[in-house]
């Protein structure tokens, strides 16, 4: 029996396997079915972005400090995302291939084994994270007023980090059984609640206390929260190819969690790595001044924004390639891979054309400090030249993993974002170059991912392609019972 290379879907100790046709009709691999799962998770992604924008909007109307604190908060916020990707990543990857292969019974299994390992994950990090905050922040030697705005931001983010999982977590295995429709109401519910309370706890409106920088934090928070109660009760409900009604499937099994760190473990690595350097970026801004650590955060945020279509469609690959896979259906996978990859060079094409002609009036909404507009301009447009480059990276990365390979992306990531930092350390330290300078050694490095996970993702597809010549029907695993 050929299995998927690098795919643990089938477990060693399930027996021998059975074979059943998937539950539903072939679905064709065309432009629809990709557009229909990746234009909702763009505009998911673009409200979950919204909420850092939000956040770094409000504060703006406090000053330049407080647009850095939140800057620097919000790098740990995504590095503790990095860690939780360990099953965010591997859930997605897991659930597509299940729902592709037909076995009903074991993504719903998967779904909630997923939600409880991301629990018992998230609780000790909360409780690490907000105790070691105000050690974290000081590795950044930000000016004093700058860390207390961090602190106060982060601690709160800490402290409810496992709504925050579950929020990206519910998404995660949702997208992996194709639906992106779910997560993307939720995301409006959250940016609602999070407009409102955000703005409120920040100046003490609505009869609410005045909190200051922690108030955006909680508005964020409970945004989050209610994105992920919704999630759940859809899932419970089961109207879709995923429920995870019922009682039984919850209790951590110690198999399932290997598997889902065993592929999920180099997609956190690569993430905390990557972001790591991300950190290490911030930290070289930090010692040119404030000025420069704001105009950081103004082109970080819109850089995220950006991202937007690129992780959409990256995403999709995952899931597409991911189901096509687990079908044996090589071609479909292909297919996923070309449509993502022409869509995310037509979209970050044209924010190429935004971010490098529309760059000061973009800095200008957020600040009106000279220093801060010309620093945050050169910034926008570095990133805008690099945008195409960083869509085939992600594109292609998502592919991979799909097919079962998080481990040569992860590498390539990494080489790419470390070698982006030194070239941006020694720019600063003995150049005397600034936050365009920090943003454009990307695009020296992009070509590193984006052209070696292409090339990697046809040597896997040849591979995968010649192990379902030999053995073409979809393989379904018995579903273990608890």
């Amino acid at each position: 029996m050929v299995q998927l290379a690098d795919s643990p879907d089938v477990p060693s100790d399930a027996g021998p396997p059975e074979r059943a046709e998937a539950d539903s009709p072939r679905q064709v691999m065309n432009q629809r079915v990709v557009l229909m799962l990746a234009l909702p998770i763009i505009g998911e992604n673009l409200l979950q972005t919204a909420v850092g924008a939000i956040d770094t909007l409000l504060v703006s109307r406090i000053g330049d400090d407080a647009i850095a604190g939140v800057g620097v908060g919000a790098e740990l916020v995504f590095f503790m995302l990095a860690i939780l990707s360990a099953v965010t990543v591997r859930a997605t990857v897991l659930v597509s291939q299940a729902i592709g292969s037909g076995d009903r019974d074991r993504s719903n299994r998967l779904a909630r084994q997923a939600i409880t390992w991301g629990i018992l994950i998230a609780i000790p990090l909360s409780i690490v994270g907000y105790f070691a905050t105000p050690s974290l922040v000081n590795l950044f030697g930000a000016e004093p007023d700058v860390s207390q705005y961090a602190i106060d931001y982060f601690e709160v983010i800490a402290a409810t980090s496992v709504v925050l999982l579950l929020s990206f977590l519910c998404g995660a295995v949702l997208r992996g059984a194709g639906d992106s429709r779910t997560p993307l109401k939720a995301a409006v519910l959250a940016n609602i609640v999070t407009v409102v309370l955000s703005s409120a706890l920040l100046f003490g409106h609505l009869g609410l206390p005045e909190w200051g920088v922690a108030g955006t934090a909680w508005g964020a928070s409970i945004g989050r929260g209610v994105a992920a109660a919704f999630m759940l009760v859809m899932l419970w409900r089961g109207k879709g190819k995923l429920s995870i009604h019922g009682r039984s499937g919850w209790r951590p099994e110690r198999k399932v969690g290997k598997d889902l760190f065993r592929l999920g473990g180099p997609a956190a690595l690569e993430q905390g790595m990557m972001e790591a350097g991300f950190t290490i970026l911030v930290a070289i801004v930090a010692t040119i001044g404030t000025a420069a650590l704001a105009a950081q955060q103004i082109s970080f945020t819109a850089m995220s924004l950006g991202f937007l279509p690129a992780i959409g469609f990256a995403v999709t690959a995952t899931a597409l390639v991911g189901q096509s896979v687990g079908a044996r259906r090589i071609d479909d996978a292909d297919t996923a891979l070309r449509i993502t990859g022409r869509w995310v060079l037509i979209w970050m094409g044209v924010g190429m054309l935004l971010y490098v002609f529309a760059a000061r009036w973009i800095i200008d909404i957020f600040s009106n400090d000279p220093e801060v507009i010309a620093a945050g301009t050169s910034g926008l447009r570095a990133i805008g030249f690099s945008l195409p480059l960083w869509g085939i990276w992600m594109v292609s990365a998502g592919a991979l993993r799909g097919a079962g390979d998080t481990r040569s992306p992860m590498i390539r990531g990494v080489i790419t974002v470390w070698l982006a930092v030194l070239f941006a350390f020694l720019g600063v330290h003995y150049l005397d170059m600034g936050v365009g300078w920090v943003w454009g050694t990307f695009i020296v490095t992009s070509p590193i991912a984006a052209v070696g996970n292409m090339l990697a993702y046809r040597k896997k597809s040849d591979e995968l392609r010649r192990n379902f010549e030999i053995d073409p029907q979809p393989l379904v695993a018995p579903a273990h019972q608890p």
